[in-house]
């Protein structure tokens, strides 16, 4: 590790200090800085297991996930993973987005899992919680020998990220998808640069996303592409979702997966303490579509469903459907899918519901 000897003797005392006990949960091994990375700390930890399973009731296609990180400099403010650096007495805001769990043995503990008699080779997700293709991967890279530990043992899996990094595997990608069944996905739901930095400011540009879907496709494989989550009243108007689709479309995606943005725990909080100050005059419309809970009202969703469906069909988005929890079905479309959020098939509305009627189409505050 090239990062020998530059763990800061200030950072180790404070968790020797107990300011950190989460971390030691972990498996603390040390705490990193380093000038490529500023304002960013990496806990290296010894993880005792890489395989996580999933609850018996999961509706996913899949059983279990790998993910060699916990946090993510992605940094984006709807991200939904960020209640779990709660577990380890680090804040779901800031500090998830600057301290980051690296899970440096990660790939000598899947060996080890994989090679049980016991295992299956049921299909692995990666990047369900955090992305593995993250900055930092860049450094650690972890998921080289993760991606042969896979292979090696006859698993499926499948990738979901934004991170263009991926390009660097893709030779090894190719390799793998002639042993074991291999899906891509590119997580791309913000068209508008200047709205792209703001909501997700540690991510690849839009242009660079779309670059790495059309290598994906010229390296052989199917790339479907999450249009998700649409932020209601910023990226939900006609011409973002139309602008966006298209340019998908033209860099060789096969499909599309459209859902709203969802706010589960402390990245409400997080999220909307963003749009107090940049969006002040939107608080009381989220109010009004997400109430107390997490989820938009069935009206937005069905309101939603009947804008996208049409747009997807004209692009020729047609894929796979995904599923996430949460107890709604995907319905496949005439060209893509759109995951409602909630379940209910719900009635196609020719206007937007109250309060989306405010802002949508012309209105001041829809962006695109």
């Amino acid at each position: 590790m090239r990062w020998q000897g530059q763990t800061l003797d200030a950072v180790q005392a404070e968790i020797d200090d107990g300011a950190l006990p989460g971390l030691a949960r972990a498996g603390l091994v040390r705490s990193v800085q380093t000038p490529e990375f500023e304002g960013v700390t990496f806990h290296e930890v010894l993880c005792k297991s890489a395989l996580n399973k999933l609850p018996e009731e999961s509706t996913l296609p899949f059983r279990f996930t790998v993910n060699a990180f916990r946090g993510c400099t992605h940094a984006c403010r709807y991200c939904f993973a960020r209640p779990t650096h709660e577990y380890l007495d680090l804040d779901a805001g800031a500090d998830f987005d600057s301290q980051v769990v690296v899970k440096t043995n990660v790939v000598a503990v899947l060996r080890r899992e994989l090679s049980r008699r016991s295992w299956k080779r049921d299909p692995v997700a990666l990047g369900t919680s955090t992305d593995p293709y993250q900055r930092a991967e860049g450094r650690y890279r972890l998921m080289p020998g993760i991606i042969g530990a896979l292979t090696e043992s006859g698993t499926p899996f499948s990738i979901l990220t934004k991170g263009t990094l991926l390009r660097r595997d893709l030779p090894l990608l190719s390799l793998a998808s002639r042993q074991v069944p291999v899906s891509i996905a590119v997580s791309l739901a913000i068209g508008d640069p200047e709205l792209q930095k703001a909501i997700e400011p540690g991510t690849p540009s839009p242009r660079a996303r779309l670059e790495l879907i059309r290598a994906i496709t010229d390296a052989g494989f199917d790339c479907t592409v999450m249009v998700a989550p649409v932020i209601p009243y910023l990226t939900d108007g006609v011409a973002h979702l139309d602008g966006l689709l298209g340019e998908i479309a033209a860099a060789g995606a096969t499909g599309v997966t459209v859902f709203p943005m969802h706010l589960r725990g402390s990245t409400r909080g997080w999220f909307l303490n963003w749009l107090a100050e940049h969006h002040p005059a939107l608080i009381r419309r989220y109010r009004q579509l997400y109430g107390r809970g997490a989820y938009v009202t069935p009206e937005y969703k069905s309101w939603l469903r009947g804008r996208v469906e049409p747009l997807v069909a004209e692009h020729g988005l047609g894929g796979g459907a995904v599923r996430e929890p949460g107890g709604g079905a995907v319905r496949q479309l005439g060209g893509g899918a759109v995951r409602q959020i909630g379940g209910g098939a719900g009635h196609r509305l020719q206007e937007p519901p109250a309060p989306a009627r405010e802002l949508v189409g012309a209105a001041p505050l829809t962006l695109f």
